[in-house]
């Protein structure tokens, strides 16, 4: 196959696909994406998990608090 018709072929795919209901681009896009990925990292993605786990139950025993996104937004706005 050519290099125009690959393209040609990539931009009717492309049409249809942005003709689908959000949720279904949304599942693509996801799909898309993943068969990007070379392999995940089995040692980052359980460092990530535990992070987050660690960063949850700081919450909830009140060791931090978290902020709105809102105050976040207006904090960032004043610091431009």
């Amino acid at each position: 196959m050519s290099a125009r018709n690959k393209r040609n072929k990539t931009q009717a795919i492309l049409e249809q696909a942005l003709k689908l209901p959000s949720a279904e681009r949304a599942q693509i896009a996801e799909h898309l994406i993943a068969s990007l990925d070379e392999g995940s990292d089995t040692d980052v993605e359980q460092a990530w998990q535990e992070e987050v786990q660690r960063r949850i139950q700081q919450i909830d025993r009140g060791e931090v608090q978290t902020i709105p996104w809102e105050e976040v937004r207006r904090q960032l706005r004043r610091s431009r």
